[in-house]
């Protein structure tokens, strides 16, 4: 069934004067519920994700297990993104980097062909453009049982050298209580607005050309204004681009250069220190 997110209110409690004997019960009892809380307290999942797109905070409830997401770096900025419940989603979705069976989601961006498609495969459920195509920037929120997806326009840089608004998307996705941002073909810093509408995010995917979309020490403020625990580097072209990228991050991030396009990420399991995860197939 569908992931419910909502806040959670605690029922009222009536005070009563209990004679002494009740009231060192009462007291016993509630030290037991204090002590049981701190006990659960980190396994407790708030995603803590802003409401880009929604009208409602979102909360993640407590769970037993500890949900693990997949995330496989599919090529150039295309991640496949694998949820608990089997939602499966693709970033910059172009179908040159695609699955069988194709994804339950894609996300779309128009800077260039390769990170989009006007013809996608059409047994794709969901097809989410990232750009302006009316009077209004692209609003989404959109629900697929344990997958939620909401996006930020941005603006790029037009062919001409100008500026098309609301061009690019970030696309947030929130699912097992993390917080994962596809910045797609981000050309500025964020504002702080941007930021206040952004919220919380836990994983980010930038790319870190350092031409086509911003240059790497831009992309590395991107980062430090988003503060994410894991930094995926896309659209890297080459392996130099990858290095250098990974060279400036290393005096304030750890730095986990992989040779499998897929890692498992749990909220639990984040690490401790904001970590660099390079992963093959940014061409």
């Amino acid at each position: 069934m569908p992931a419910v997110f909502r806040t959670m209110t605690m029922p009222t409690m009536a005070l009563t004067i209990l004679p002494s004997r009740l009231r060192l019960m009462a007291g016993a009892v509630i030290h037991a519920l204090v002590v049981v809380l701190i006990l659960l307290a980190p396994r407790l999942a708030v995603a803590a994700c802003a409401p880009v797109a929604a009208a409602e905070p979102r909360v993640w409830h407590a769970v037993v297990e500890d949900p693990t997401v997949r995330i496989t770096f599919l090529g150039h900025a295309s991640f496949l993104i694998e949820t608990p419940d089997n939602v499966r989603a693709i970033t910059d979705y172009s179908g040159a980097y695609t699955t069988d069976p194709p994804p339950d989601i894609v996300t779309m961006n128009h800077a260039h062909p390769s990170h989009y498609t006007l013809h996608p495969d059409p047994r794709i459920g969901i097809v989410l453009h990232g750009w302006q195509e009316g009077p209004q920037p692209p609003a989404y929120d959109v629900v697929l049982r344990d997958l939620r997806v909401t996006n930020l326009a941005t603006n790029i840089r037009d062919w001409d050298g100008g500026t098309e608004l609301n061009g690019n998307s970030i696309f947030i996705f929130e699912t097992a209580g993390l917080c994962i941002a596809h910045l797609g073909h981000l050309q500025h810093l964020l504002e702080p607005a941007d930021l206040d509408a952004l919220g919380h995010i836990d994983i980010v995917m930038i790319a870190v050309d350092g031409g086509y979309t911003i240059g790497q020490a831009d992309a590395r403020a991107v980062v430090e204004q988003i503060h994410p625990r894991i930094v995926l580097p896309m659209h890297y072209f080459t392996a130099d681009n990858l290095a250098r990228f990974l060279d400036m991050m290393r005096e304030t991030y750890a730095i986990d250069v992989r040779h499998d396009p897929t890692i498992e990420v749990s909220r639990v399991a984040l690490p401790d220190r904001p970590t660099v995860i390079a992963l093959p197939g940014g061409l």
